[in-house]
């Protein structure tokens, strides 16, 4: 059965804890989401993530460091040369991303691009350009929903957005747009990691609200990964929020779509009332979407108190032979200049009711040991050329 029945990895979207050493080669210098984050309020509350060791990985303001964590805690470095969320995903799951997801942060998508997208779907496009996803909507969405035509955004992430309202455009419509432009990109030139469908309401300028949902359209993992693994020797593996578009259903035996970050909490809650046998795999969005993008780090500080209040109803319900693992996938220091991803060391926190105390673990090079001990806990062989080392062993 293993160590373990249950491993739950909690993914806390973009809480980086302090620059990597190749982070200038990044242009992120001094960045660190969590500790600039507490220094940007009067208060902080997180006593469950203090707890289990979380003030120990870089100073904060508001919270004192404990002297005995109950979770065994250090930092994880990324290996593959990117900071965005397929990468970080992908390498916690064993895999090293070599070469970097094309962006077209800077002037938008080639006109080639937006002529064959424009002539297969049928629509014009407007937009084309880096934005953010709610000013995109506050310019051209009251001309969308009078002409028909197809806002079409980027960021800093790899990524090629299409915007639609629920009312005038047709959810069922943005997403055959969104599978036409999935086609496109998929040309080595073109290659973006994710084509993503960002469906709204609303009539008019102050009214318009991005919608749950959304759908992103991800490339396959470039190799098996941990999941594949578990899936492959019959445990469940259990996606919450975006991790089955992440890994394109890859390797995934159920999967639950969430609303918020505080409704991925609760959904992790009520699996954790559930007789399973494997993975549960969560990714908690809000925290990268609502706040670090949009450089909001009150607004950020309040997603983390929200969390760790819901984390606190977790701790109660897990049993002697689960395991949590709480970690990261880049940074987003809202502190920062730009609005991109940060380059940084995200946190590891792994915790069991079954432990005697927690201490500091030696900090890892990758962020594929997440993958790698949930694989070892189940006696499970990692797939070829995968990386990672296990920190199932000193976990006691």
């Amino acid at each position: 059965m293993g160590k373990y029945k249950r491993v739950f990895i909690i993914v806390m979207d973009s809480l980086g804890v302090g620059e990597m050493e190749d982070s200038p080669q990044f242009g992120d210098v001094g960045v660190n989401t969590l500790q600039h984050i507490s220094e940007s309020v009067d208060t902080f509350e997180i006593p469950n993530l203090r707890k289990l060791g979380m003030a120990n990985l870089c100073p904060l303001k508001q919270v004192e460091p404990v002297d005995q964590p109950l979770a065994y805690y250090t930092k994880l470095n990324e290996k593959s040369q990117s900071k965005d969320t397929m990468t970080g995903h992908w390498e916690m799951m064993g895999l090293e991303v070599t070469t970097p997801f094309k962006t077209f942060t800077e002037h938008g998508f080639p006109p080639e691009l937006i002529q064959e997208l424009e002539r297969r779907t049928g629509r014009t496009v407007i937009g084309n350009k880096s934005a953010s996803g709610t000013a995109i909507l506050e310019e051209l969405a009251e001309e969308e929903i009078a002409t028909g035509h197809m806002i079409v955004y980027t960021s800093a992430d790899s990524v090629l957005q299409i915007c639609g309202n629920e009312e005038t455009f047709d959810l069922q419509e943005l997403y055959r747009c969104c599978e036409i432009a999935r086609e496109i990109t998929m040309k080595d030139e073109w290659k973006v990691g994710r084509v993503i469908a960002r469906p709204y309401v609303g009539k008019k300028k102050g009214e318009f609200k991005r919608t749950s949902n959304r759908h992103d359209y991800a490339l396959k993992p470039c190799g098996k990964t941990a999941l594949d693994a578990l899936k492959a020797a019959g445990l469940d593996v259990i996606s919450v929020g975006k991790i089955k578009d992440i890994f394109d259903g890859e390797g995934i035996t159920r999967a639950l779509k969430s609303k918020s970050s505080v409704h991925g909490m609760e959904q992790t809650i009520e699996l954790a009332k559930e007789e399973f046998h494997g993975l549960c795999f969560v990714n908690l969005v809000d925290f990268d979407a609502l706040w670090g993008h949009r450089r909001d780090p009150k607004g950020y500080a309040q997603e983390i108190e929200k969390f760790d209040q819901n984390l606190g109803v977790l701790l109660e319900l897990l049993k002697e032979d689960d395991l949590l693992i709480i970690t990261a996938d880049h940074g987003n220091d809202p502190t920062y200049q730009g609005t991109d991803h940060t380059r940084e060391k995200v946190p590891f926190l792994a915790y069991s009711p079954s432990m005697t105390g927690g201490k500091e673990l030696p900090e890892s090079d990758t962020f594929a040991c997440v993958g790698a001990t949930a694989a070892d806990n189940f006696g499970v062989t990692m797939p070829e050329d995968t990386i990672g080392t296990s920190y199932l062993g000193r976990l006691v």
